[in-house]
């Protein structure tokens, strides 16, 4: 009865072919949402752990988390490296790490920070960063490459790279009387960090140095030697991570800071600051299923429809069918069998249309959004939406089956002119 089904469609290509692009479009699309969800969620979570509270500018918890974490958007003010260090003496404060964001290397977020950073950044709950070549900083103009950033500019150690002045992918002015030497890179993270280089603070204000207001000052020049014999203690910075030695004093901590007199900052806590995002992006995300519900529904509604509008013109299979022996319940088993056929080949070329998708849309979303999808095989989730759209799919044929049954009782071998 399938071969038969397949035949009976092969010979509808047209028609068939459109309608099976309509359920594979609508299926990728439920799909993709879905991993989309899935995946930020999931690589979010994933980006930070073990840092007790980030510190940076008075402004919002989503805002500070997003730039000093994520690398997605910009800070709105620096705080003083006076407030950093005042903070850091804190009672309960174990550690800090300092983070200096605004500039960029061809397309990349340039981060300055301190040694520490390696050691006390935390990912995936318990996993440490790790070297895959090199170390951290020894030289003032040294940098730390992600993995990414090494994999896709094709850099190894002792490489020179020179950094663009701001943030965005295309920048006129660079610092390219400051080289840095690629001193280490890191090992795959699956965060943010593969898609970032690392600088020490002293080189993030070694860069600055020679600039004033956002340009270089005219007729002074400062070369990186003699950069080197300054004092390159910054005297701002983005924001900082904090580490506490006990994990029930971070209200207390976080309450202290915010209520600090000497310059307006906002402490937040990771997890909390992630919530709150999550919580924000529901209604965008029960959205989205919504319409690729409906985009799925509306996909299986022409199916139904160009099997419907194709019963008339088969009466005359039907009758032929009947006349070699076939009972109106191999009629009906016909075209069931069709529309299982549809929702099988839809369901299966949605999922080969979804990773086509990923793998042409993974690095431009990874780029223009810093979100890293990664390419694996569905979840039991996708199977359960794969499933119930081919089992949507088959129940929607038993209509035109039931019609098809009931016209195969009444025509008999006679012909409606």
């Amino acid at each position: 009865m399938v071969r038969l089904a397949l035949r009976s469609v092969f010979s509808r290509r047209v028609t068939a072919g459109l309608t099976l692009l309509a359920i594979a479009i609508s299926v990728a699309m439920l799909l993709g949402v879905e991993k989309v969800r899935r995946d930020a969620r999931g690589a979010f979570a994933n980006t930070i752990s073990g840092t007790d509270l980030v510190v940076g500018a008075r402004s919002g918890a989503i805002q500070l988390l997003l730039y000093s974490v994520f690398r997605i958007g910009n800070a709105t003010n620096n705080i003083s490296w006076e407030t950093y260090q005042d903070i850091g003496s804190f009672p309960r404060v174990l550690w800090t790490v300092p983070i200096s964001l605004g500039d960029s290397h061809r397309g990349f977020r340039v981060m300055g920070t301190s040694s520490a950073y390696f050691e006390h950044y935390r990912y995936a709950r318990t996993e440490t960063l790790q070297f895959s070549s090199g170390g951290s900083f020894v030289d003032v103009f040294d940098a730390v490459l992600g993995a990414e950033v090494a994999n896709r500019l094709g850099y190894a150690l002792d490489d020179r790279i020179v950094v663009s002045h701001g943030a965005g992918a295309v920048s006129f002015v660079e610092h390219d009387d400051k080289p840095f030497r690629v001193a280490g890179i890191l090992r795959p993270t699956g965060t943010p960090v593969d898609r970032t280089v690392h600088v020490s603070v002293q080189g993030f204000t070694a860069m600055h140095v020679d600039w004033r207001a956002g340009a270089p000052m005219p007729g002074l020049t400062i070369t990186a030697d003699e950069a080197r014999g300054m004092d390159l203690t910054p005297k701002t910075i983005t924001a900082f991570l904090v580490g506490l030695d006990r994990k029930i004093a971070i209200f207390d901590v976080q309450r202290r800071i915010n209520e600090y007199s000497e310059e307006p900052v906002l402490a937040i806590i990771p997890g909390v600051a992630l919530q709150e995002l999550w919580d924000l992006m529901s209604v965008a995300e029960n959205l989205l299923r919504f319409v690729s519900a409906m985009v799925v529904a509306t996909g299986l509604l022409g199916m139904l429809t160009v099997i419907l509008s194709s019963l008339e013109a088969r009466r005359r299979e039907m009758a032929v069918l009947r006349s070699v022996g076939a009972r109106p319940l191999h009629v009906f088993a016909l075209f069931m069998s069709e529309a299982l056929v549809f929702a099988l080949v839809g369901a299966a070329a949605g999922v080969v249309l979804l990773y086509v998708a990923l793998l042409i849309g993974q690095p431009i979303v990874a780029r223009e959004f810093g979100l890293h999808l990664p390419i694996a095989l569905p979840g039991p989730g996708d199977w359960w939406i794969i499933a119930a759209v081919v089992a949507a799919g088959t129940a929607a044929g038993a209509v035109p089956a039931i019609r098809a049954y009931r016209l195969s009782l009444a025509d008999g071998l006679s012909m409606r002119i």
